[in-house]
């Protein structure tokens, strides 16, 4: 079952005014949704929601949403956050069972880096996707999922395919899907220095040679 706990309040008022409301009174509005049931405004205090939020185990995994005696396992899905002061300014929850097969994003963690040889070589990896969404009961939902990059190459790319799901989780997405490649980026820049300084080299030429001209024109 979940490690965190989110102690909540019902919000009455709703809205922009109603989330300014409860801001200044040291809460993070937010809303649950799902199960079937009407959306409900909720709130929790400040501090208890960034020491959730801070350990890396609120977003994109379940936890217990506590209200009075009641409890009920929900999934942080989204929470936004103040672009200067990067404080949560609101929260969303979706109900669901702890048994339930859900889809959610789970973050990619790319390891091995000193064993690629693509990357030893002065190649670069491009990470196209930074997470996978899989599918998966809700109290199953992997931490991260690894992408080993031993033995790849310039030129290799990372497939859903490759990827090694725990027991009774798998790719909601196509398994063609590629995740990251490993490109030449050192051997394309030396082609474009080469093709900067031939550029450079060539613009002189047709200089004096347009200098040359004009002389014998003078001459003339």
């Amino acid at each position: 079952m979940a490690d965190i706990i989110l102690n909540v309040e019902v919000r009455e008022q709703t809205g922009t005014g109603g989330a300014r409301t409860t801001r200044r009174e040291g809460l993070v509005p937010g809303v649950l949704y799902g199960g079937g049931k009407d959306p409900v405004a909720i709130s929790v205090k400040m501090n208890e929601f960034r020491k959730a939020l801070y350990t890396g185990k609120l977003l994109g995994h379940l936890v217990t949403l506590k209200y009075g005696a009641e409890t009920q396992p929900v999934i942080a899905k989204a929470v936004d956050m103040h672009p200067v002061t990067d404080v949560p300014t609101h929260f969303d929850l979706y109900r669901v069972d702890a048994n339930q097969q859900i889809k959610i994003n789970v973050p990619l963690h790319f390891s091995h880096h000193d064993d690629a040889p693509g990357l030893k070589r002065g190649g670069t990896l491009n990470v196209v996707f930074h997470d996978v969404q899989v599918s998966c009961a809700a109290d199953h939902i992997p931490e991260e999922l690894v992408v080993d990059l031993t033995g790849l190459d310039i030129g290799s790319s990372v497939r859903v395919s490759d990827l090694k799901f725990p027991a009774n989780v798998s790719a909601a997405i196509p398994v063609e899907t590629v995740l990251a490649t490993i490109s030449g980026a050192s051997a394309q820049a030396d082609a474009d220095d080469a093709a900067d300084v031939a550029a450079g080299e060539a613009a002189v030429a047709d200089a004096a040679a347009a200098a040359t001209a004009a002389e014998e024109g003078g001459e003339a």
